[in-house]
This record gives structure tokens, C-alpha cells and sequence, in this order.
């Protein structure tokens, strides 16, 4: 609708240099982050340059997951920045009357999608907005759904509480009203290892150095839950069948001087049975609280846009400061102009560390965080800070799954998993 708005005639004066919505496919293709189209002769459009995201990566499916109801969803696609015309002035998705349209294509979308774990338990699987990049955590809508329906409801917030913690509290929670009563920080042997500076083929061997030199990793994202946010916590030991029992006492030993207990989650492995121990201690947890304490949030909504994400560097990522290249300064200068300095900030950072280089393990001193850009999801209501070599449109890696992928002479599918 854009091209063809400006095809048409442009009557929004649409600047064609700065339109900055993007189109989106469900593959990674390194080769479409950025396009020139539009080519091929006056019927075929106007040549501009363009560029593809990732379906998770799209603002859509952050307003898909943070919309209370139908019309709030139709809302925040209305409020969608597009573009810019001529004079600077955002062009919105409603500015185009394509709000309706989008909302008729997410109308039955929007209703949870209920599934069941191998043991007959019900789960709500609902949206997808990449962590690293968007807000990372299901739907609002089947959040309160589930609140609504059981005694206790567990949600996931994707990867660390570096990024999917801190911002299921300081978006999700803040936008929608929802206050957590405990939270499970997962951990494995293997990753604390690796943290330690353990080679990926060493991880099966008991090397309790290697884990005191990673322990410190999981200790930080404890104290950005209890310390940052003030929330109770459990530390739950995802065990793989190589761990030791000296291993395992460690860890428990370590989390125990931040006052945080320690569960064994062998999920995996013995089904429901296996999770128990760690859903006992959730229960103990929000038993022994008493509602009272005030959700903390890691920076206040009026601060500006900078010292919000100096906050979260500092406090959540241990940063020493924050570098903002020129043009986020420029990007910061001009949405605190067009009002929208007050909105919460989503940080696109690597989940390999609590820096923005992911070759950077354990927990880091004596770094800066480097803002190199900074954009708007106003129909998501956030500002998304662009940090180290964090893309919106993924390439496959060296040796892609699909190299595994095979199907024989009877038409069965082999290597999808």
C-alpha cells in the first residue's frame, strides 16, 4: 500500500528516500536486508531502496503481542510509522486507511492458540517477536487468558534476564498491568561451563574451574532480578545426564550466598515427576509473599531517551557507560521532537552476552555499550535500540539445516529435528 499510494500520485508527499517500513518474508536470506525495487519502467513503480525483515522481527508481530482486544489492535496499526513526507513528518499505516485490512488479516490470529504438553497439561503457544530484537514474550491476550483460567501461570521471556527479563518487565509488564510474583532464572552446566571458557567439545567433562569462572553469569542475572527489579527467584538447574553431583553442589552453593534457592528441573528426562522439586519452591516463593512490594522498574518513562538506555546498560548489562553514534544521536534528537521521548526502550542486543560482542563471555567489566541506531515501533509503543550486529533479516549459517534435510523413495522426511 505504500508503493502504491506513491504510484498512484503520492497525495501524502511521501519522501520515497525515507520510507522506512519494510517488508517481510519467514526465511533467512541475508541477500534481502537490502534491495533496490521499484525497477523495470514507470509501470512497474518507483525505484527506491528497500529491504526485508524477518516475520518475528516485524513490528506487526509486536503489536500482535502487546494488544488487549481487537480495537486496541487496530489501534496500533494505525499508529505504525511508515514513512516520511517531504517536511519531516511521520506517514502512518492509518494515514494510508490500512488498518483495517491488516486487522481483518490477524482477526482470528489474535485468538491463543491452545495446545497441550506430552502429560495432557494446557498451554497457551501465542505470537513470537524475536528477543534479541523485539520484546520477546507471548501475547498479552493469552497471558491474562491463562491468569483467568489456573492457579499458578508460567510465561516464558525469551533468553536471559539481561533481555527477555528486563523487558517482559519494563514493556510487557508496564504496558499491560501485570505484576509477576516470582520468577525462574534457568541455568545448565553446560552453559556456565562454556561462560568459563570451556570449548563447546569439552562441555561433557566435570571441570569445576571452568564452572567457578562461569558462575558469575548466572550470579549477575540473579541480582538483576532481586537487587534490579526486586523480585523473588529460583535458580532451576536444567541437568543433562553428564553433570556431576560436585558440579550441581557448586552452583547450589554459590546462588545460596545471593539467598536464592536452587532446583533441579529433570523435565527432560522423567516428565512432570522431574519438575516437581522446582514447581514446590515457586509455590513457597509466592506463598511467602505478600503482594506489598512495588514492581521496580529498571528506569522511569519521563527520563530521556538516552539515560533510559544508559540504565539498562548500567544496571542490567554492568556496563560502564554508553557510546551513541551520530546517527542515533540524530534519531534520538528527532523522536524526542516528534513526542516520542517518553516510550519504553527495547534494546537489540546479542543473547551470547551481557555486552553487545557475543565472543564476550562470563560477566564482563570495564565495557560500553555502542548504540549505533535507534528506531520506532509506535504502534508497538517502544523505541528499539540497535546495538553490535543485531539484523532484522538473519542469514543461515555455515552448514544450514537444510543440508540435513532428505526424503527417500517412500516420501518420508528425514533431519527436521
Amino acid at each position: 500500500m505504500v508503493d502504491n499510494h506513491i504510484f498512484q500520485g503520492n497525495e501524502l508527499n511521501i519522501d520515497t528516500r525515507r520510507v522506512v517500513w519494510r517488508r517481510a518474508l519467514d526465511i533467512n536470506d541475508r541477500h534481502l536486508r537490502f534491495v533496490v525495487d521499484g525497477l523495470g519502467g514507470r509501470t512497474n513503480g518507483v525505484p527506491r531502496e528497500d529491504g526485508f525483515d524477518i516475520t518475528v522481527a516485524s513490528e506487526v508481530m509486536a503489536i500482535f503481542c502487546l494488544a488487549n482486544d481487537i480495537m486496541d489492535l487496530k489501534e496500533r496499526l494505525a499508529r505504525i510509522i511508515v514513512a516520511y513526507d517531504r517536511e519531516g513528518n511521520p506517514v502512518t499505516a492509518g494515514d494510508l486507511k490500512a488498518q483495517g485490512a491488516m486487522a481483518a488479516l490477524l482477526k482470528d490470529a489474535l485468538k491463543p492458540n491452545l495446545v497441550q504438553t506430552l502429560e495432557g497439561t494446557p498451554a497457551f503457544v501465542h505470537g513470537g517477536p524475536f528477543a534479541n530484537i523485539a520484546h520477546g514474550c507471548n501475547s498479552v491476550i493469552a497471558t491474562r487468558l491463562a491468569m483467568q483460567l489456573a492457579d499458578y501461570v508460567v510465561t516464558e521471556a525469551g533468553f536471559g534476564a539481561d533481555l527477555g527479563a528486563e523487558k517482559f518487565i519494563d514493556i510487557k509488564c508496564r504496558l499491560a498491568g501485570l505484576k509477576p510474583d516470582a520468577v525462574i532464572i534457568v541455568a545448565t552446566v553446560r552453559a556456565l561451563k562454556y561462560n568459563g571458557g570451556l570449548p563447546k567439545s569439552e562441555l561433557d567433562k566435570e571441570d569445576l574451574d571452568a564452572l567457578a569462572k562461569g558462575i558469575p553469569n548466572l550470579l549477575k542475572h540473579v541480582e538483576n532480578i532481586t537487587q534490579v527489579f526486586k523480585l523473588p527467584a529460583v535458580v532451576a538447574i536444567n541437568r543433562f545426564p553428564q553433570d556431576t553431583e560436585a558440579e550441581l553442589k557448586l552452583i547450589e552453593e554459590k546462588c545460596n550466598e545471593l539467598g536464592v534457592n536452587v532446583a533441579l528441573s529433570e523435565v527432560w528426562a522423567k516428565g512432570g515427576e522431574g519438575g516437581i522439586a522446582l514447581a514446590e519452591e515457586l509455590i513457597r516463593l509466592t506463598e511467602n509473599s505478600d503482594g506489598s512490594q512495588e514492581l521496580t522498574y529498571a528506569y522511569d518513562l519521563d527520563m530521556p531517551i538516552k539515560e533510559k538506555i544508559r540504565a539498562i546498560s548500567q544496571k542490567i548489562y554492568g556496563a560502564d557507560d554508553v557510546v551513541f553514534t551520530d546517527k542515533a544521536l540524530r534519531e534520538i534528537a528527532n523522536f524526542e521532537k516528534l513526542g516520542f521521548g517518553n516510550l519504553p526502550i527495547c534494546m537489540a542486543k546479542t543473547q551470547y552476552s551481557l555486552t553487545d560482542d557475543p565472543k564476550k563471555l562470563g560477566r564482563p567489566t570495564g565495557f560500553n555499550i555502542t548504540v549505533r541506531d535507534i528506531t520506532i515501533s509506535a504502534g508497538a509503543g517502544f523505541l528499539v535500540a540497535l546495538t553490535g550486529e543485531i539484523m532484522k533479516m538473519p542469514g543461515l549459517p555455515k552448514v544450514p539445516a537444510a543440508e540435513k534435510i532428505d526424503v527417500n523413495e517412500k516420501g518420508v522426511i528425514s533431519g527436521l529435528f
